[in-house]
């Protein structure tokens, strides 16, 4: 069996480009497992009229469509898929994820940005890509 990661956030374009990658894979329908995670950041927020802290709404079911389309799409193609939601910091997450579940590999996708997002925002993917010890795809949505 060859176990996938597959980190996917709320974008249904993103999610099914990187469930096309997972179905490409040789042998997908018998030899791969999909354990699909998605990440709710983690953050807090405060204000003079006190603070709101993302725990304190996060709730581990509440997966967002874009999961439960990607889920559809691989199970449709034959792959096994479970579903798997956590809070924290999204790149530690999906790194602690994949060695939790001895994955062979991590495909996701990417989203472009500008060199000011980057530095700005930061990257999940670059975060990933450059901190994984397994095999990292990363594709982009044709959109």
């Amino acid at each position: 069996m060859f176990q996938v990661l597959l980190p996917v956030d709320s974008d249904d374009d993103r999610a099914i480009a990187a469930a096309e990658a997972v179905v490409s894979l040789p042998n997908a329908p018998e030899e791969v497992h999909v354990t699909m995670l998605n990440v709710e950041e983690e953050f807090e927020v405060s204000t003079e009229g006190g603070s709101v802290r993302s725990e304190d709404w996060y709730d581990e079911t509440n997966f967002p469509s874009s999961v439960e389309q990607a889920s559809a799409y691989l199970t449709d193609a034959g792959v096994s898929v479970k579903q798997r939601r956590v809070h924290g910091d999204p790149a530690k997450a999906i790194l602690d994820v994949a060695g939790e579940i001895k994955a062979d590999r991590i495909i996701m996708c990417g989203q472009k940005r500008t060199t000011v997002g980057k530095v700005l925002l930061g990257s999940v993917t670059q975060s990933v890509l450059l901190n994984a010890d397994i095999p990292v795809t990363v594709v982009y949505a044709r959109t």
